[in-house]
This record gives structure tokens, sequence and C-alpha cells, in this order.
């Protein structure tokens, strides 16, 4: 129990310190759109930033889900000072593994741009090709960046790991709000390589603490070295796959009207924020707890878990869906149309962020699932399952981009995501047999009805108060939060109403964590 109770409280921690660090990157993107507006120079500056990140993302998260676990291994059979030497020689590997990637990176620059966006020429081309130059060292620190955060989090460190986004997007917000008007988008990209420093220099400090001391020695024979070179490979492909859905919405909105591409990046930023800030910390608490009764063969209690797991995130998901529906015009319209975000920046975000709302559920669910299936050591169905997802996620692009431009691209997105999540039901209940298909069933209704009356409740207040109030952004924030505010107490009594009984779990968890 008490481990549980830790669990909780670490999740909770984490989903705080996330909740605050996403604030942080909301404000940012709003001032990105401020500054900048959504356009020729945006589109340039994400495919750039696509360019320089995706692949080490992808890396990245392979090398940190490996690490933790080879961390723990060297700890417990060979000691604490193996384990800091270990640390040591894997951080001096990967710095000189990232120093070649940069380089690399330079002189690929120019193909990267035309594979991300065939649709720039000319002198959106050369700027493409000059910010992601510029944003490639970005590479070395996320490389630094998973390796101490897999250090620190194999010795249940979280804390620096979980806060590493705030000084990252402290530093935007400091640019943005100073200089930007005089160094442009080229200083936003300079800004990013200051700001992926800053999210691994915050984490040293912790290390240091532990007893990390560096030195410069690599031992390419070190055969826990070897071992993680093996181990990245498979979860390195899993990741990747999950990458791939971008890049292709990011090519084919380069051919779409101007301000495709930041719409798209706008509204995947805001929709993303349910699933980073909850879903994440659900997961995070559900997955040990599974593993270990997987281990133990204890289907039962495996099931009661993912049980309860699953239903809180429709409890969370369901209404989020409702509302983002309902109120994604008006939010968009209140945090971000402002300066060069024009009405028709707004028009463009708000339909891509209702389109990608479709698939929410879905996606946080797939997420739950893959969890499932990674507890009892099967990464190959994630693997496969996520192939299939950029097989159709291609397919309704290619369909929709022709009658919905960018709003088809985040439709084709949620379509996938739906189409998937059920192939992960279907293959989960063929491998452990019954999964309480019934109880999920149940739940998703009666969250369902009572998000239908939250809606139309946020909808008549929101809509009909609107109507009667001056058109100043101020009255409609205000009106947004008590929409808002309105929502959730409306969406809560309802449950309690309809007795879903993980509300009930849920209330006891804070009233818990309160004490």
């Amino acid at each position: 129990m008490s481990h549980k109770n830790t669990a909780a409280q670490s999740a909770a921690m984490i989903a705080a310190v996330t909740l605050f660090s996403k604030f942080l990157g909301f404000l940012r993107e709003v001032l990105i759109a401020s500054k900048f507006g959504s356009g020729y120079e945006t589109d340039t500056y994400f495919v750039a930033m696509t360019a320089t990140v995706l692949i080490m993302t992808t890396i990245g998260a392979a090398l940190k889900t490996t690490l933790i676990p080879i961390f723990s291994e060297i700890n417990e059979a060979k000691g604490k000072e193996r384990k800091l030497k270990y640390m040591n020689n894997v951080l001096n590997v990967i710095f000189l593994i990232t120093v070649g990637l940069v380089i690399v990176g330079y002189f690929a620059s120019p193909l990267v741009v035309k594979i991300l966006a065939k649709g720039f020429t000319g002198e959106q081309y050369n700027l493409a090709i000059k910010l992601n130059r510029i944003g490639l060292p970005i590479i070395i620190f996320m490389g630094l960046t998973y390796v101490f955060s897999g250090f620190l989090e194999s010795s249940e460190i979280f804390g620096p790991p979980a806060i590493a986004g705030i000084p990252f997007n402290l530093v935007y917000i400091a640019y943005l709000l100073t200089v930007s008007k005089k160094f442009g988008i080229t200083g936003l990209m300079v800004t990013s390589v200051i700001a992926a420093a800053a999210q691994w220099l915050i984490q040293i400090p912790a290390a240091k603490r532990l007893g990390f001391r560096h030195s410069f020695e690599v031992n390419l024979k070190d055969r826990y070295v070897e071992k993680a070179l093996i181990l990245v490979a498979p979860v390195l492909l899993g990741s990747a796959v999950q990458q791939i859905n971008v890049i292709i919405d990011r090519t084919l909105a380069s051919s779409l009207k101007e301000g495709s591409i930041s719409a798209l990046n706008y509204a995947s930023r805001v929709n993303d924020i349910i699933i980073s800030v909850f879903v994440m910390a659900i997961t995070t608490v559900i997955f040990p707890m599974l593993s270990k009764a997987f281990t133990r063969d204890d289907l039962n209690e495996a099931r009661s878990i993912m049980e309860e797991g699953i239903n809180i995130i429709l409890i969370i998901t369901v209404p989020a869906t409702m509302g983002i529906m309902i109120l994604a015009g008006p939010a968009i319209k209140v945090f971000f149309e402002r300066g060069a975000f024009n009405r028709e920046a707004t028009l463009m975000t708000s339909s891509a962020l209702v389109f990608y709302s479709i698939g929410l559920i879905a996606s946080s669910l797939r997420l739950m699932l893959n969890k499932v299936f990674y507890s009892i050591q099967d990464t190959s169905t994630p693997m496969i399952n996520g192939v299939i997802a950029v097989v159709i996620n291609v397919v309704f692009n290619y369909i929709l981009v022709r009658y919905m431009a960018h709003s088809g691209l985040a439709l084709a997105t949620s379509i996938s995501s739906i189409i998937t999540t059920i192939l992960l039901f279907i293959a989960l209940r063929k491998k452990i047999g019954r999964i309480g298909l019934k109880s999920y069933f149940i739940c998703f209704i009666k969250t369902s009805i009572a998000s239908v009356i939250m809606g139309l409740s946020v909808y008549m207040l929101y809509y009909g108060l609107g109507g009667l109030l001056p058109n100043k952004t101020i009255l409609e924030l205000l009106l947004l939060v008590l929409a808002v505010v309105v929502g959730v107490l409306v969406y809560f009594v309802l449950c309690c109403l309809l007795r879903v009984k993980e509300m009930r779990t849920l209330l006891k968890r804070v009233k818990k964590a309160r004490k």
C-alpha cells in the first residue's frame, strides 16, 4: 500500500511540474504566435526544428528507456562505483555520436529540408537550411540530457528531469519578451539551442550529488555499452515509427496554404497537453504495478490495475474531447490571436485542433495499452501496431487533404489512432484472455452522457453570455475560465450521480495526498 502511495505521490509531483512546464510552453507558443504569426517564417522555423530534433528525440527516448534498467542492473550487481564509471563512459560515447550526427547533419541539411518540406523553394528553402544548421547543436545537448535523465531516474531522483522543461521554456520566453524583434526568426533558433543546453545543465548538480565526476575516458569494449547498443535497436525502431506521421504531415502541409504547418503545430501542442500532463502521469504509476502483477502471473490483479488505469483515462479524456470541440475557437482566439497571429490563423488552428481532438481518447488509450504490452515483455506488437498506424495515416492523408486541406491531415491522424487502438485491444484480448471490456464500455457510456450534458451547459453559458458582453479579450478570457469551471463542476456532479466508481477512487487519492 505504501508503495502505491509513493508511486501516486511521484506521479502527482510529475504531473504538477509538467503542468507548470506545459503552461510555460503554452505561453512560449502564444508569444511565438504573437511575434511571428502563422505563416512564412514560422512554417520555416518549425520545419527546421523538426529536421533538427526529430531523429534525436527518437534516439533519445529509446536510449533513456534502455539505460534506466542497465543502470539499475549495474548498481545491483557491481555497486555504485561501477555505475558511476559506466555513466561517465556512456556519456562520452553519446557525446561523440551526437557530434558525428551534427557534422553529418550540416552537410545533409539541404536533402533533409527537401524531404520534410517539398513545397519550400527559393528564399524559404534557403532559410530552412540556415535555421536547421544553426539548430544542430541541439542534438548534442538532447543526447546529454537523456543520459543524465536515465542516470538520475535509475537512482529514483525524479525532480531534476521533471523540471528540465521549466528553464527550457523560460529561455524562450525571455528572448520573446526582450530582443525577438531585433534578431527575428534566426535569433529564435539560437535561443532554441540555449534552451536545449539549459535542460541538460539543470541536471548536473543532482548528478554530482550522487557522486558523478566527469573524465574523458571512452571504452567501447565495455560489455554494458555493447548491451545498451544491442537493446536500443528494437526500442529505437518502435519509437521511430511514431515520428514518421509527423514527417508525413509536415511534408504534405508544406504544399498547402501558407500557415498550414504552423496551424498543425499549434493545434497538436494544445491537444498534447492532456496526454503529456495527465495521461503520462497515470501510465507512469500503472506501468510498474502492471509489470509486477504479470511477473507474478497474477492476471486478476493485472486486469484490476489495467481496468483502473483505462477508466481513469476515459474519465479525463472523454470530457476533454467534448470541451475542446466546443471551446477550440474561443480558446485559440483568446490565447493566440494577437500581433501577427490574425483571425485567419485562429480559424485554421482551431479547425485542426477540433479534428485532432477526435483522436484524443484513442491516442491516450493507445499509450496505456502499449505499457500493458511492455509489461508482459511484448515489444513487437506495439511496434507492428505503429507501422500499421503509419500506413493508415498515409492513406487517409492523401484522401482527406484534397477535400479538407490541413484539417484533413489532423483528421487522418485521429482516424489512424482510433483504428490502431481498437487493434491493440483485440491483440491484447488474444494475448491474455478476458480484459474487462464490459467495464470500459460502461465507464465510456457514463462519462459520455456526463460529457454531453456538460457540453450543452458550457455551450449555452459561453455562447449565451458571450453575445451579451463587449468584444474585449479580458472579458472573453474570464468567460472562458468561467465556462471551464462550470463544466468541470457539472461533469463531476454527473459522474457522482451516475456512480462512476473511478471518480471516487480519484477523490480518495486526492484526500490522502492532502493529509
